[in-house]
């Protein structure tokens, strides 16, 4: 057996990988294809580029994304430390500096001593006598996918996610626009207007900036909406599209109050202009650490660029809006991991192979940190002839682990939720006690003894 562990994929998954097998005094050779090669969606030569939202969602430990952020720094996860580092402001939720971030983690696996960074596609036989992470996420290389399928002796499975938009904060119109989270303005609702008015100005509540819609304004966006040109993909009718990541036009199409009762809910604002409820509202979410870009939430799609410009430019406000990125559509790869992986994320037929992050079906940028967590905690315990970590199912790291390893014939990648928790014992009605209730059950079952 080699004496050190291959991971390959210098994402999320892999770098978190990477980062507790180092600490534990093994030598990793962490294989990265860029810049040499990268995929349709990446752009950024540095470790854990974050392609789509730059929010890791909730810090609330009543969210379950937000659990499981305190428990993987319960845990030393490196990566939750270095968004913390490099976070924006955001309301409740933990947002971060695209560049910032990345280049945080890049310049911490760089300082380890035990991290040989391989900056290539790894083209070795995965039947070496070498215990290998596989982390190479959603958008696994064509030749990486063929090792992997024969190895497990499965076909690739698909899905679809879209990214959304980024504009200049400079380009809105900010007489429209008007800034504040949803949440707070509920709460302030006892200001009066002039009062509210002047809060506003003084640029509070800065992480979102809100554009109001009227009827009539909604009504003939979402008409060129639906109506307009998408890209077309090969097999593009056929594909599995992921309900927590639905492009934005797919979703319209299902009925003119869909997206108004979704994304574009006007639940908890009124318009400073009007001190009345918009019919349907846009948020902005500020996207990098000077505010000067923020993403239109929501939002990811299929529409051509054009068609994004033209269409995108109806929404109040944003009539000039320079858009610096527009979304794209990506192809996904997952394995049919009930069927592959046990609770270690390990490969049932081989002990050698463990896989790590999206490509095993959990779907999001906290959960990939956390899978590539627990597969490098137990390719080093698998090394050194340890007995391997499984997290408690009440923990949202077990429960995730439980859910990408139990039998499922109709197997769909999964974000963190309290649905895949065990109940509690005691029934509790209020949802925000309950919540609390498994959080404290959660973080009292995070055993840090053997880890």
């Amino acid at each position: 057996m080699k004496d050190y562990i291959n991971v390959i994929g210098g994402g999320l998954a892999g770098c978190e990988a990477a980062y507790q097998i180092a600490k534990r005094g093994v030598k990793v050779k962490l294989y990265e294809m860029k810049p040499k090669v990268f995929s349709p969606a990446h752009s950024n030569r540095n470790l854990a580029e974050v392609v789509c939202s730059n929010s890791f969602k909730s810090n609330s430990i009543t969210n379950a994304c937000g659990l499981l952020k305190q428990e993987l720094r319960e845990l030393d996860s490196l990566l939750i430390n270095c968004a913390d580092l490099t976070a924006v402001p955001s309301g409740q939720a933990l947002a971060v500096d695209r560049e910032e971030f990345s280049k945080l983690v890049t310049k911490k696996i760089e300082e380890s001593d035990n991290i040989e960074i391989i900056r290539e596609e790894f083209c070795n036989n995965l039947e070496e006598n070498a215990i290998t992470i596989i982390a190479t996420g959603p958008l696994t290389s064509d030749k990486m996918a063929e090792q992997i399928s024969k190895i497990t002796g499965e076909n690739k499975l698909y899905f679809y996610d879209a990214a959304a938009p980024i504009v200049e904060k400079s380009s809105i119109d900010m007489n429209i626009a008007f800034y504040g989270d949803r949440y707070s303005q509920e709460k302030k609702k006892e200001e009066s207007i002039e009062e509210w008015k002047e809060r506003l100005k003084k640029q509070e509540d800065i992480s979102y900036i809100n554009l109001p819609f009227t009827e009539e304004e909604y009504l003939k966006f979402y008409n060129e909406l639906i109506n307009a040109e998408v890209v077309t993909l090969h097999e593009f009718e056929k594909r599995e599209i992921f309900e927590g990541c639905m492009p934005i036009e797919v979703m319209a199409r299902r009925g003119e109050d869909t997206i108004r009762f979704g994304p574009l809910k006007p639940v908890g604002f009124d318009d400073p202009r009007t001190a009345k409820r918009p019919y349907a509202i846009v948020q902005l979410r500020q996207d990098n650490t000077s505010g000067t870009l923020y993403n239109l939430v929501g939002f990811q799609t299929n529409l051509k660029f054009g068609e994004q410009k033209r269409v995108f430019s109806m929404i109040p406000g944003l009539e000039n809006a320079e858009f610096v990125k527009y979304g794209v559509m990506h192809r996904n790869t997952y394995i049919n991991s009930p069927k592959l992986l046990n609770k270690e994320e390990n490969l049932k037929s081989n002990n050698n192979i463990f896989f790590a992050g999206q490509i095993t079906g959990v779907e999001g940028y906290v959960e990939s940190i956390a899978s590539g967590l627990i597969a490098g905690i137990n390719a080093v315990k698998e090394l050194k002839k340890q007995e391997k970590i499984v997290f408690p199912k009440e923990t949202v790291i077990g429960a995730l682990m439980e859910y990408i390893s139990s039998p499922n014939d109709k197997f769909q990648p999964m974000n963190a939720n309290f649905g895949i928790l065990p109940p509690l014992e005691e029934k509790i009605k209020d949802k925000k006690k309950r919540y609390e209730k498994m959080a404290e059950r959660s973080l009292e079952n995070i055993n840090l003894e053997n880890i």
